[in-house]
C-alpha cells in the first residue's frame, strides 16, 4: 500500500469575479511509496504547492481522491508534517522552547520533553542555541530550528515546500546534506518541492517532473538511495541534461481557464 497516493486528481480556483476558473491540477496520479525521498519539480505555477497542500489536508480535491495509507485525507494530522518556506518559529519561545512545543503532547512530564526536543536540536546541531531567541538566529540557523520542530512530532511523513529556497547556495548545500544524513538515519518518507535541479538530483530517490499549469505528472527520474551523488560526474551532467530538455517542453503548454460552472467548485 503506497504510504500516500493522489488518483485522478483534480483541482481549480475561481477568479475574483467567479467567473471563471484557473484549472491548476488536471488528472494527477502519483503515489508516494514507504521511506522514499520524492523531490517535485516544475515550472512556478504548475501546482506543486497546490499538491502539497492537498497531501497535508489543508485543501481537497475538485475531483479525484488524496489518501494516507489508503484512506481519504480529509484534514491535516500530525501524521503528515509541514516544512514551510517562512521559519514560522514562535518569537517569544527560546529555540529549546519551540522544539519542545511541538513533541507529543502526551509526554507530559517537563523534563522529558525537553530532553527529547533537545535530542532533535542535537540532530540538526543546534544543542548548543537551545537558550537562544530565534531573532538571534541566522536564516538557515531558524530553518533547521523548524526541520527540529517537525521531525519532534515524529511523524510518519515530512511535506517540504522549497524550505531552504531564501538561502544562499552555500548554507542551501549544507542544509541539503545534513537533511539527507537526517533522512539516512530516521527512514522517513519525504515529499520535497524544489525548483532546483541539482537539489532534486542531491537528495532524491525519485524526481518527479510536472508540466506547467494545469499541473500534470510529466516524468519521473529514480535514482537508488546511497548512489555517489557527484553533479559534476558524467552520468550527473547527463541527468541534468535531460531533465533540463524536459522543463523545457513541460513549460511550453499555456494556462488553462474555463467557465465557473465546475461541480464542486466553491
Amino acid at each position: 500500500m503506497s504510504v500516500i497516493e493522489a488518483i485522478g486528481v483534480w483541482k481549480a480556483f475561481a477568479d475574483r469575479k467567479r467567473t471563471k476558473a484557473k484549472v491548476v491540477l488536471k488528472d494527477v496520479n502519483l503515489s508516494i511509496e514507504e521511506n522514499e525521498f520524492v523531490c517535485i519539480l516544475g515550472p512556478s505555477g504548475c501546482g506543486k504547492t497546490t499538491l502539497l497542500n492537498l497531501m497535508a489536508g489543508f485543501d481537497l480535491p475538485l475531483s479525484g481522491s488524496v489518501r494516507y495509507r489508503g484512506t481519504e485525507i480529509e484534514g491535516p494530522s500530525s501524521e503528515r508534517a509541514v516544512v514551510f518556506q517562512e521559519y514560522s518559529l514562535l518569537p517569544w519561545m527560546d529555540v529549546l522552547s519551540n522544539v519542545a512545543f511541538a513533541v507529543d503532547r502526551r509526554i507530559t512530564d517537563p523534563e522529558e520533553r525537553k530532553a527529547k526536543a533537545m535530542a532533535y536540536l542535537d540532530k540538526v546541531g543546534l544543542s548548543a542555541f537551545a537558550d537562544q531567541m530565534p531573532a538571534s538566529l541566522s536564516g538557515g540557523m531558524k530553518q533547521r530550528v523548524a526541520i527540529a520542530r517537525t521531525l519532534a512530532m515524529e511523524p510518519d511523513v515530512l511535506l517540504m515546500d522549497e524550505p531552504f529556497s531564501s538561502l544562499d547556495e552555500q548554507t542551501k548545500g549544507r542544509l541539503d546534506r545534513e537533511l539527507m544524513r537526517i533522512w539516512n538515519e530516521e527512514k522517513r518518507t519525504v515529499v520535497f518541492i524544489t525548483h532546483s535541479i541539482d537539489e532534486a538530483m542531491l537528495m532524491a530517490t525519485r524526481i518527479v517532473m510536472m508540466s506547467t499549469s494545469p499541473g500534470r505528472i510529466a516524468r519521473e527520474w529514480r535514482l537508488e538511495p546511497g548512489t555517489d551523488r557527484d553533479l559534476l560526474s558524467d552520468r550527473f551532467v547527463d541527468l541534468k541534461r535531460e531533465i533540463l530538455s524536459e522543463l523545457s517542453v513541460c513549460s511550453c503548454v499555456s494556462n488553462a481557464r474555463m467557465p465557473i460552472a465546475i461541480e464542486g467548485l466553491e
